[in-house]
């Protein structure tokens, strides 16, 4: 950002955009950091039923503070249902979840998804985290919302080189030949330059708002393939104060996610 420094950290911007991507009375299927970060503040807010499940089977917690983990014994505090992975692995592909939440080391500009390795599969340079549930998220959510923190050439490809989650592998229609879902895939991703959506026609990348301050420039200049512009390019919007208190205050404290 290069105008008018803002009164937050691009942690807490980022947290803040995937908290509003997410709808009231809707299910959302959450992992670590960010994600859960984003579900806790859009509960607080404007979502007050939103479902949050977890991978470890925590169904509809009041989440009290930040839980380190999927799994970890917040992730159920006065939640409708304490299960197991095989159910919310079940009800995900049965079609009950809303939204996901993913990272990504790398993406292409189809959402296709890279968290297993950089490199070589077999002679990495990097060797990732690897899917957990990352695929079953990316093949069965309604809505797949990406965070990627730090966009840049190396993080927006031409190619992944492993694909680990798919998003709409070559473009229209491609998902629904590999036996994945109709209408599930990437809805959104989120940077650190701005909010990306995916054109109906061919499900390739296309920018929707830019953050304050920042430029369709940077946004091309940080990607190793074309960036779509829509007629209508809009302003990424600014978090309230209240967000912000309740982002501070009540949902991460410390700073374990979003920093002082």
């Amino acid at each position: 950002m290069t105008e008018n420094k803002p009164n937050y950290n691009i942690r807490e911007y980022l947290a803040y955009l995937g908290a509003v991507a997410l709808e009231d009375r809707k299910a959302v299927f959450v992992g670590t950091g960010l994600p859960i970060i984003a579900a806790m503040l859009a509960q607080k807010t404007h979502a007050p039923h939103l479902l949050i499940m977890f991978e470890a089977g925590g169904i509809g917690p009041n989440l009290p503070e930040l839980p380190i983990s999927v799994g970890e014994s917040r992730t159920f505090h006065k939640g409708l249902i304490a299960t197991s992975m095989h159910d919310i692995m079940s009800l995900s592909q049965a079609g009950y979840i809303n939204y996901g939440f993913l990272g990504a080391a790398q993406m292409d500009r189809y959402g296709n998804i890279n968290t297993t390795v950089i490199g070589d599969h077999d002679h990495p340079k990097t060797r990732l985290p690897g899917s957990g549930g990352a695929a079953d998220v990316g093949s069965f959510s309604r809505k797949l919302i990406i965070i990627a923190a730090k966009q840049s050439k190396q993080t927006f490809v031409n190619k992944v080189d492993f694909l680990t989650t798919a998003g709409y592998l070559t473009g229209f229609g491609a998902r629904e030949k590999a036996g994945l879902p109709r209408n599930t895939g990437p809805h959104r991703v989120i940077t650190q330059i701005g909010v990306y959506g995916f054109r109906e026609a061919t499900k390739e990348l296309e920018i929707v708002s830019l953050h304050p301050g920042e430029t369709l420039e940077a946004a091309q200049a940080n990607s190793s393939f074309p960036i779509h512009i829509p007629e209508v390019l809009e302003t990424s919007p600014t978090p309230p104060p209240e967000y912000l208190r309740i982002l501070r205050e009540e949902v991460d404290p410390m700073g374990i996610v979003i920093g002082k």
